[in-house]
């Protein structure tokens, strides 16, 4: 079976096309085709709460691309949601309706709950020791997704308004900062130890940096020597000398921010990336619905 998602980001807007092969007892998710393209509509959205009819441009035709990529794909079923960015946009209604419009394609524009309940979904806590703590971190351009998963059981989910492109422009209110600290020691002081799941691109691109290899954890300190050793170079040199990408160079430097200071307040000393996200949590969410109307037929 195969199934698509759309993941209209604050940084860049994806298109994940996958297939689930129903081998055993549990399906096997195998990524065919993951297409990046980075609008950072954050930028308009955080800075001028409106999306700019440039970018508006660029999203509706880039719509229409992934529109005819699932079609020529031959899908059962495809999804797209909105994060942060449209969130915050106060033309969103208008964009949404002329991608459906133009492009076909529907668009939700999820709240972080939703968000952080997706990412959740992808249910790589089933691979993981069932008595023991875990954190759900997904960082994006206008907000940051927690989940603390105890016992196998989610005790808490919780978005923050605290995204890569927020802390670009100097837009992370003082307060929301504060509480995000004191919520992560409050729900974590109880739970020791944890260990974090990242996801995002930006923490993908941290583990490929540390060289750690397959399941291997990517330690707190090893995640403070990167931070160093990013921010030693100007953003051009990221680029030049690192091999970043253009876009990745400016925010890669926050969100490395953004996650030492989760780890600090959670106490927590390692990090598993197993490289899921939103797009992912969208295609076990397809394929759920899909298996349930399988069944009542």
């Amino acid at each position: 079976m195969k199934f698509a998602s759309i993941d209209i980001g604050s940084n860049a807007v994806r298109l994940l096309l996958c297939n689930v092969i129903e081998d055993g007892s549990k399906p096997l998710f195998k990524k065919t085709e993951l297409i990046r393209i980075p609008l950072r509509l954050g930028e308009d959205a955080f800075l001028n709460r409106r999306i700019s009819k440039r970018k508006a441009d660029r999203l509706v035709t880039t719509m229409k691309a992934f529109r005819y990529l699932i079609s020529v794909y031959d899908v059962e079923d495809h999804r797209a949601c909105a994060t942060a960015a449209l969130r915050a946009a106060e033309n969103k209604n208008e964009i949404v309706k002329r991608i459906r419009r133009e492009a076909g394609i529907n668009i939700e524009v999820i709240d972080g709950r939703t968000e952080a309940s997706i990412i959740y979904g992808n249910h790589a806590e089933e691979y993981l020791d069932r008595n023991a703590s875990y954190m759900y971190i997904d960082i994006g351009g206008g907000s940051t997704e927690i989940t603390i998963i105890h016992k196998g059981r989610c005790i808490a989910s919780r978005s923050f308004n605290i995204g890569t492109i927020l802390f670009l422009y100097d837009k992370v209110d003082k307060e929301e900062w504060l509480r995000f600290k004191k919520w992560l020691r409050d729900k974590t002081e109880r739970i020791q130890p944890i260990t974090a799941i990242g996801s995002g691109g930006n923490i993908n691109k941290l583990y490929k940096m540390s060289e750690k290899k397959g399941k291997e954890p990517l330690p707190y300190k090893k995640i403070k020597m990167l931070a160093r050793l990013i921010e030693s170079y100007s953003t051009k040199d990221r680029v030049k000398i690192l091999g970043l990408n253009p876009d990745r160079a400016d925010v890669i430097m926050p969100a490395t921010k953004i996650l030492l200071s989760i780890m600090k307040n959670a106490g927590i000393v390692k990090l598993l990336v197993p490289e899921i996200g939103l797009s992912d949590g969208i295609v076990h969410e397809l394929y759920a619905k899909h298996k349930k109307r399988r069944k009542t037929q």
